[in-house]
Parts: C-alpha cells; structure tokens; sequence
C-alpha cells in the first residue's frame, strides 16, 4: 500500500518498521537554481520525518554523492539527477555517473536503465518549467513510448503554481497505470519534506522502490508561491 501526503502520515508508523517517507525530488546548491547547503538539506529531512530523500539537482550528481556520503543515521539518500532533455525534464534515481544534458528524451530513458535506474516525470504539464507534456507537441505515439519507460508520475509537485497541473498529471498516472507521486521540489532548506510519499516496503533499492510504488498514490501541495521566490533570490545571488 503507498500513501501520498502533505506531511508523513505518522500513524502509519505503527504498522510495523516497513514504513518508509519519501521525498523523490529535491535540489541542492549543485543546482543553478538554489542555495540550499547539503548539511542543512539532511538536517531538515530528518526533522520532518524522511526517511529517503532523492537528491535530483540539475544536470549532475555531484550533490547527491556529497549527500549520500553525509547522511546520518535513518535518512537514505538516493542519487538522482533531474535530467534536461530535448523534450523536457526527466527524475532519474539511483545513479552511478550522470546522464548527458541534451538527449532526446527516450535516449535519456535508455541510459538510465542501462545503469540500473529508475526514471519519473517531473511536473509534466508545467508551462513554467521544460515539462515533457505541457506544450502537447510530443506525437501520441511519442507519449505512449514515454508512459512505457518512466516508473511514476509526479502527480502532485508542490511547486506547481496552477493546481489544474498537477490534476492532470495525477489523471495521466492513472490513464496509464503509473503510480502518482508526491514530492516537494525543494529548492530551499525550508520546503524539504513539505510534500511526500509514504510507503510500506524499503524504497533503499530499484527493486525495493518499484514495488512499494505498486498502489495508486494520492497528494495534496502546500501554496508554492514563497518556494518560486527563494529560487529566484538564488538565481539572482549566483549573478
């Protein structure tokens, strides 16, 4: 059973130690477009409850590694990297290298799993951000290949200014019979953990994270607006 919410669903915790909360994106100061230090990025996550967080900056992994190599005790960090390709933003987790900026978006896919990762759509009806399904130019069977090779759907990204985005992100996980995800994109120390996704199982691996994801997710996001404003303040102090 997989739940997605706002804030950890702590009764859940009785259940039993299978009990796993779950921020599947979230940048650090490796990305361009925020200044959250990785010390202070664990520290919240483990204030809040996760116990995984995904670190999924722009383009690399370098932040993720120096993440993973820090986190303390009962926070699992998982490598990723949120991935530009010619088509938009891919989440791709559990990462040995990065994969190339620039790829069209199935190559992108494909080198992915050709190091054992898993692969999320991102805010796909996003007109603000590089989204794969926002402009509706992809080719229905370009959508249907792009359903065939990522493993969720973001269906409720707290940094989605119009909450129709995110509704028909949720609609098109289930269309396809994707699992819907919750996540925070936190670009700031202060939105890490706002939003997740509670699991039963150990999302530690690929295989133990696909099949925690095997029920449908639901979510509700927080009012984005004050988390666009920090990243613009992080975008105008790296000038």
């Amino acid at each position: 059973m997989a739940e997605a919410s706002a804030h950890a669903d702590w009764s859940l915790l009785l259940m039993g130690p299978a009990v796993a909360v779950v921020d599947l994106h979230c940048h650090t100061s490796a990305s361009f477009d925020s200044l959250a230090a990785a010390e202070h990025v664990l520290q919240a996550a483990v204030a809040r409850g996760l116990t995984h967080l995904a670190i999924t900056d722009h383009d690399t992994i370098d932040g993720a590694l120096r993440a993973r190599d820090a986190a303390p005790a009962g926070l699992r960090v998982l490598v990723g990297q949120e991935v530009r390709t010619r088509q938009g933003d891919l989440i791709c987790v559990f990462l040995e290298t990065p994969i190339p900026a620039g790829l069209p978006v199935l190559e992108a896919i494909q080198a992915a799993r050709d190091q054992g990762a898993l692969v999320g759509m991102p805010h796909p009806y996003d007109r603000a951000r590089a989204s794969l399904l926002a402009t509706g130019d992809l080719a229905a069977a370009d959508v249907q290949a792009l359903a065939a090779g990522v493993d969720w759907v973001e269906a409720c990204n707290a940094r989605i200014l119009r909450e129709g985005d995110n509704r028909r992100a949720a609609a098109f996980a289930r269309t396809h019979n994707l699992p819907g995800v919750s996540v925070s994109d936190a670009h700031s120390v202060m939105e890490v953990g706002l939003v997740s996704t509670t699991l039963l199982g150990d999302p530690s691996t690929p295989a133990g994270l696909l099949a925690a994801l095997r029920t449908p997710v639901a979510g509700h996001a927080p009012d984005p607006g004050a988390g666009y404003a920090r990243t613009l303040l992080a975008r105008l102090a790296r000038r």
